[in-house]
């Protein structure tokens, strides 16, 4: 493959616009787009992760969009194996693919590979998950902590996924997490060109809070409620649908829980934008600016 052959990353933050501006630039190049989105690949949650409308999905050919069911075992190494054979069809016929998503440790993969770790094993993964329900977040830090300190000290401690990701690889190997991640980038034969969104904090939350109120409105409610005897899988450990369950065990009423979802959904924007800004690669830019640019350039 030509190395004039473009991938262009749009990422940022939830709500921040990165599905208008994708399918924008997505026209504008004759091409399609690749969700990095780790949730919108279920196919039953299309309401609480924002997943592209019917009408959009008909517009622009779209990957990785409702591809998966939440009972599916699924992880980023297999998303890495799939989005690279997309792209190589997609570069048959297209001088630049779209990449679009939040899921910042998705699109690394797309763009540097992953360590090549152990799948995880179901029985560990639901003991472990069980353990979690049972003692809380801070036994697994604490675990995590005797396992592997190294990573203990850089791991987000808010993020529950990341920390039982690396207790299922220290257990199955008897080895750190940590020694088995070598960060080394994998090459690409492809050009790569990364932005992230960029939007003011009050604009952003402003539009977190207007995009839960229009999920409500457009049925979330009677999504999640569908969803409820599922609510122990992974894929539903999920901003938008714990809360609502909670509401539904009447541990908060729908008021409150509806205040959890926003409060919430900002404080995981906050963490996304952590995560880009951690790599220099990105460049930085409001929706109208980044627009600007790739229609004048490549």
């Amino acid at each position: 493959m030509s190395k004039e052959k473009t991938l262009i990353v749009i990422a940022g933050p939830t709500a921040s616009g990165k599905t208008d501006l994708s399918l924008l630039i997505a026209k504008h190049y004759n091409t399609c787009i690749l969700s990095a989105d780790s949730r919108q690949f279920y196919k039953e949650m299309k309401i609480g992760t924002a997943s592209p409308s019917a009408e959009v999905l008909s517009e622009i050919p779209h990957y990785f969009i409702g591809h998966l069911s939440i009972h599916d075992n699924y992880n980023v190494s297999s998303f890495e194996t799939e989005a690279l054979t997309v792209l190589d069809e997609c570069f048959q016929t297209k001088d630049v693919v779209v990449a679009c998503g939040g899921s910042g440790l998705y699109l690394d993969a797309l763009c540097y590979g992953i360590d090549e770790l152990p799948d995880p094993d179901p029985e560990l993964r639901n003991t472990l998950n069980h353990r979690y329900e049972k003692e809380g977040l801070s036994s697994m830090l604490n675990l995590l902590r005797e396992l592997d300190p190294e990573y203990y000290e850089i791991v987000d401690k808010k993020n529950p996924q990341r920390i039982l990701r690396a207790l299922e690889v220290c257990l199955q190997t008897n080895k750190s997490y940590t020694s088995q991640r070598t960060r080394t980038p994998k090459k690409r034969n492809f050009n790569i060109q990364k932005y992230c969104l960029s939007l003011p904090r009050n604009v952003l939350n402003e539009r977190i809070n207007q995009r839960t109120e229009e999920m409500m409105e457009a049925g979330l409610l009677a999504e999640a409620q569908s969803l409820y005897p599922y609510r122990h899988l992974n894929a539903l450990k999920t901003v938008g649908y714990k809360e609502l369950f909670d509401f539904m065990d009447k541990k908060c009423s729908l008021e409150e829980s509806v205040e959890k979802i926003k409060t919430h959904t900002r404080r995981y924007a906050k963490r996304q934008i952590t995560w880009f800004k951690r790599d220099s690669s990105y460049q930085w830019a409001s929706p109208e600016e980044i627009h600007l640019e790739l229609t004048r350039k490549i």
